[in-house]
């Protein structure tokens, strides 16, 4: 059996990578950033004419890569609710993190939801251009 998943839904990989791989009964997903499949488009994102980042609203970006997080978990036979684990990347840690926990705190903690162990780093750069990314590790049932 192979243990690697590919989700028909998400965006692809921007790498020689699979979304998922399985291991025993935890599933890890590659770093999900908030872009849509078959586009360049990275929603919240606003380019100039040469592809510069004039502007981009996190808010925007935080609900598409918990989107794209929850579409590879779908497809690898995994629910929301089975995250025991985030790793977040952000690339603006003072502008973005009160906006990003507080985002966090509506899809992860609470009644029916994950409350997954979390830790969030500020990176300088993400490899494509986009101001988060979700590292997540789920436990299969």
């Amino acid at each position: 059996m192979n243990p690697n998943f590919e989700s028909q839904r998400a965006p692809e990989p921007v790498g020689a990578f699979p979304h998922a791989k399985r291991v025993g009964d935890f599933l890890f997903l590659s770093g999900i950033g908030p872009r849509k499949r078959d586009s360049k488009e990275i929603p919240g994102v606003t380019f100039d004419e040469n592809r510069n980042i004039v502007s981009y609203d996190i808010e925007t970006q935080c609900r598409s890569v918990f989107d794209n997080v929850r579409l590879v978990l779908e497809d690898s036979g995994a629910r929301w609710i089975d995250i025991v684990d985030v790793t977040v990347f952000l690339t603006n840690m003072k502008k973005d993190f009160p906006i990003y926990n507080k985002l966090y705190a509506e899809y992860f903690a609470g009644d029916g939801k994950p409350n997954p162990t979390r830790t969030t780093v500020e990176v300088t750069a993400l490899p494509t251009p986009i101001a988060i990314e979700l590292k997540v590790i789920a436990m299969l049932k």
